[in-house]
């Protein structure tokens, strides 16, 4: 996002015609650069480029869980192969941690849920995602915004994208899933835990959080 207001200086020489001296036109701070993370997996390592300029809202949200360690230790827990994964809330014992009040949808921000960008999971209720998110395997431009009439023309907000690490996602789509603890489908074997995340040029985050009740999903594939 700063604007600096310039006002000219006039200086009055002694004895002389008065003169207007121009000031030096002061630096304009550069744009900040979209933040990068990196997830490290049981199943390696994925780099990821957050949308700051344009999900700023689901930028800081994700950088809030991140710095406050949450992701350690939560896992994929759903994968549809040609689709999506999703994690980010669940323990390896499938238990959810609790989440800090729903971050306010950015779908319409004009980013599309192609294969290998980020989206925030969220219910029927188009701000109502909190820590959980999935990562597009395939182009799914059915799940862009298109209007604000109700939940499913929200869409869902994009909000970064795998710039390395996608041959680990396909590798994590590849697994084979089973029903396991409140999910009746899905569930990679073996679960992929999220053993830490770091921010880019940032140290290493604090211990992770409590739990609590879910309240986040990503949309269910259309048969």
């Amino acid at each position: 996002m700063p604007k600096y207001l310039l006002t000219a200086l006039f200086l009055i020489a002694p004895l002389a015609v008065a003169q207007t001296t121009k000031p030096a036109a002061a630096p304009t701070a550069p744009a900040a650069a979209n933040p990068t993370v990196i997830l490290h997996t049981s199943q390696g390592d994925i780099t990821l480029e957050l949308y700051a300029d344009k999900s700023p809202k689901s930028v800081a949200n994700f950088l809030r869980y991140a710095h406050e360690g949450f992701y350690a230790g939560t896992v994929f827990h759903r994968v549809i192969p040609g689709y999506l994964i999703q994690g980010g809330l669940y323990t390896a014992e499938l238990q959810p941690r609790r989440t800090h009040s729903p971050v306010a949808s950015e779908a319409d921000n004009g980013l599309s849920n192609l294969r290998g960008t980020v989206a925030v999971a969220r219910g029927a209720d188009p701000n109502s995602g909190t820590s959980q998110f999935f990562i597009n395997l395939v182009d799914d431009r059915r799940l862009d915004y298109v209007g604000n009439q109700n939940g499913l023309t929200w869409g869902y907000t994009v909000f970064g994208k795998v710039v390395k690490g996608m041959e680990v996602v396909d590798k994590m789509a590849s697994l084979p899933t089973r029903a396991q603890g409140p999910f009746a489908a899905d569930v990679p074997n073996p679960l992929v835990v999220i053993q830490s995340v770091n921010i880019e040029g940032e140290e290493a985050p604090a211990a992770p959080a409590s739990a609590a009740k879910p309240v986040a999903t990503a949309p269910r594939k259309s048969k």
